[in-house]
């Protein structure tokens, strides 16, 4: 998998990081931003419920298939 968040979308609101904090953080700003190495998800079970989770559908995970 893959994931991709949108910067330009993001409003901080901090609910992926809060369902998936193995694979999210907020930045110094309180944006969105993914834990380095965790570009793939790194197997979390909890990466696409955290997209799910954005109130304004920021994070896109997709299958690397």
């Amino acid at each position: 998998m893959r994931i991709a968040i949108d910067t330009d979308r993001c409003i901080g609101a901090g609910q992926c990081a809060l369902t998936a904090p193995g694979v999210f953080t907020q930045d110094d700003d309180g944006f969105s931003a993914l834990l380095p190495g965790r570009e793939d998800g790194a197997g979390d079970p909890l990466a696409r419920e955290a997209a799910r989770a954005c109130p304004v559908q920021a994070i896109a995970v997709t299958d690397d298939r």
